[in-house]
């Protein structure tokens, strides 16, 4: 199960590290994209420098991310990135209620009966042009330009009633997220032998898999599969990978794919700041307008142009409704 475990102790300090830790995510490298690299003699000497710089970006990445933010329904009317976030509390709780991951934590013996969770909110900006009504000079004009701000595909990562546990594993799914970037890469490679197509498939279904299984910020399609399950499958594709032989330059080539993406971690995997400035309507404004606010988010990047608004929550799951008449229960809590 060491693939659903995280490396990190919680405390770690930047550039200063147990071996302890380095071994281990020098091996979660292999594990992770091929492991017939432990084949090449080397390999750890090779990747030990890269899984280094990986870890310093990693922790210093989770670490920027902001103090979570209250999201109980109060807060949503109060908070502009809440408001902008989710169309109104009633939107927000219904979210919350339906997140899979969420869910999976509360009906854990961990999670039942917790007072509050943190946890990472995903959520996808989308902007498009629609014409609607505005105010130009001091006459109100029709089908005017404007272009609207809205988020979708909610969905709230590694939840935990300690902040500092939820960062632990970030910085895990950090690092792994390193990871299904140098496997994509990987079972990219075009190649003509038989044998490197079968091996270039079972590559593919490897980074499927992992991605099942919370090893990247994106989404999961249909859900987690149970862990026993994903490692029996994972076991059976490192098997049929080991009955194909070993290329040694492939593996060669392998790894310098892993050392290049680890290496290169800043501009494989980054936060970057983003100011939006928004009416009560999510419609841009210009920051001059008396209707404009200014909001700022962090964006999760990656290097295949991947990018997401985060936002760090801490909510209460007992405000959670249950199946009933969620804008009901959203507008009593408001009261």
């Amino acid at each position: 199960m060491k693939l659903f475990q995280s490396m990190f102790g919680g405390g770690e300090t930047l550039g200063r590290y147990p071996e302890s830790l380095i071994d281990l995510a020098t091996e979660r490298a292999v594990d992770g994209t091929d492991s017939r690299l432990r084949l090449l003699p080397g390999y750890r000497k090779r990747l030990r420098e890269p899984v280094i710089k990986a870890i310093d970006h990693v922790v210093a990445l989770v670490d920027a991310i902001q103090e979570p933010l209250p999201a109980d329904a109060r807060e949503h009317g109060l908070e502009p990135r809440l408001a902008a976030v989710f169309s109104s509390a009633g939107d927000m709780l219904d979210r919350f209620g339906r997140d899979p991951a969420l869910s999976a934590f509360l009906a854990s013996a961990e999670g039942r009966g917790v007072g509050r969770v943190t946890a990472l909110l995903l959520a996808e900006r989308v902007e498009r042009t629609i014409l609607g009504m505005d105010l130009v000079g001091d006459q109100v004009r029709r089908d005017v330009p404007q272009v609207a701000v809205s988020f979708a595909a909610h969905r709230l990562l590694d939840p935990h009633p300690s902040e500092s546990e939820t960062r632990r594993q970030l910085k895990r799914r950090a690092f792994d997220h390193l990871l299904t970037l140098a496997l994509t890469r990987i079972a990219e490679a075009r190649v003509e032998r038989a044998d490197l197509t079968r091996q270039r498939d079972l590559l593919r279904r490897k980074l499927t898999a992992l991605e099942r299984g919370g090893w990247s910020f994106e989404p999961v399609a249909g859900g987690a599969p149970d862990p026993a399950t994903l490692l029996a499958e994972l076991d059976a594709i490192t098997a049929q990978l080991n009955t194909l032989g070993v290329d040694q330059g492939v593996l060669v080539a392998h790894l310098g794919i892993v050392v290049e993406i680890l290496g290169d971690a800043p501009r494989q995997l980054w936060a970057e700041p983003t100011t939006l400035c928004l009416d009560a309507m999510n419609i841009q404004r210009d920051a001059r307008d008396p209707s404009a606010r200014s909001i700022e988010f962090l964006e999760l990047c990656n290097a295949r142009g991947r990018r997401v608004v985060m936002l760090p929550l801490s909510l209460a799951p007992g405000e959670l409704p249950a199946r009933e008449d969620l804008v009901t229960a959203a507008q009593r809590y408001l009261q």
